[in-house]
């Protein structure tokens, strides 16, 4: 398996176990999370969709390390898993300090 690929879903797969096994935030079953997470991955899209676009790209991925699949706009298909990835790490951990510093 390429290594961005592999990355990606490790990420991913880190993510979701923190927030099943250890965080249990229930941002999962939040309206809205769901919706932050669409306004992140409209902007991803416009964003990366520049960045990467085939015809002049600024970042370019060596084709051995991803999977070759591109949408839309010529964003790998990996960029949203790290993207979905970091932002809900991010997420997460605001609901994790904000549980500490209500105890406190």
């Amino acid at each position: 398996m390429p290594e961005y690929t592999l990355a990606t879903l490790a990420a991913v797969i880190a993510v979701v176990a923190v927030e099943l096994l250890w965080a249990r935030t229930g941002i999962f079953r939040t309206l809205q999370y769901w919706l932050a997470m669409a306004i992140v991955f409209f902007f991803q899209v416009l964003v990366d969709g520049w960045l990467t676009k085939l015809s002049d790209p600024i970042v370019r991925y060596a084709p051995e390390h991803f999977l070759g699949v591109r949408f839309p706009f010529d964003i790998p298909i990996e960029d949203f898993g790290f993207g979905f990835a970091l932002v809900t790490a991010v997420i997460i951990a605001w609901e994790v300090a904000g549980r500490r510093e209500q105890r406190a």
